[in-house]
């Protein structure tokens, strides 16, 4: 694994479970973390801002990236590519900045194979009838898309075993102090602080 002083957090959930909320409500609440911003060929919706919630690029862009090896993991999503930079990655980690990142599970898969220290957390719904009910709220959909996200997500839901940590969204708030709950205990970890203190650890014990 590469040296690095940030954690690597990796966080999965189904669409609709409200992941990217908790996610956006834990850097505000949190210091030193961010999430990391994936490359994407989807088209920019109205509410979303180019190199802030995504970085938008053409297809051609992204296979172009993809042939000069940019991407740690990639994926196709309901038609659109995915990406995670490889060099944003590490360039954060190395600023011992805390980083999240927001993949699917066979993105995970692959993170933790580069990264076998990273902290894995898996978000569901309390019920499928909820996320049923969240994702037709958001009013932005047509039927046949509801059912097709639904059945990616029973598919998605299905890879929560391979996760070292499980969250239910039921509550957000009691969601948003569990995340926290667990990124803090693993700012804790002895390996994470013998990264983040380095030498400062060593000179404490010599004294």
């Amino acid at each position: 694994m590469p040296s690095s002083t940030g954690n690597l957090i990796v966080i999965s959930a189904p669409s609709g479970a409200g992941k990217t909320s908790l996610v956006q409500a834990l850097i505000g609440r949190m210091d030193g973390i961010s999430s990391s911003i994936s490359h994407t060929t989807r088209v920019r919706r109205p509410t979303e801002t180019d190199d802030e919630d995504y970085f938008f690029v053409s297809d051609s862009t992204f296979r172009k990236m993809i042939a000069n090896g940019e991407f740690l993991e990639y994926a196709k999503v309901f038609g659109n590519l995915y990406g995670t930079s490889k060099t944003q990655i590490q360039h954060m980690l190395d600023a011992g900045v805390d980083l999240l990142l927001d993949i699917d599970w066979q993105g995970a898969r692959i993170i933790r194979q580069a990264y076998p220290d990273a902290i894995s957390i898996f978000i569901l719904p309390p019920s499928e009838a909820a996320l049923r009910e969240r994702l037709v709220g958001r009013g932005d959909e047509r039927p046949t898309v509801i059912e097709e996200r639904m059945r990616s997500a029973k598919s998605e839901m299905s890879h929560f075993e391979e996760y070292e940590f499980l969250l239910i969204n039921d509550d957000f708030e009691r969601a948003l102090d569990e995340l926290g709950g667990v990124i803090g205990a693993c700012r804790l970890k002895t390996a994470s602080q013998r990264r983040h203190l380095g030498p400062d650890l060593g000179g404490l014990i010599a004294s």
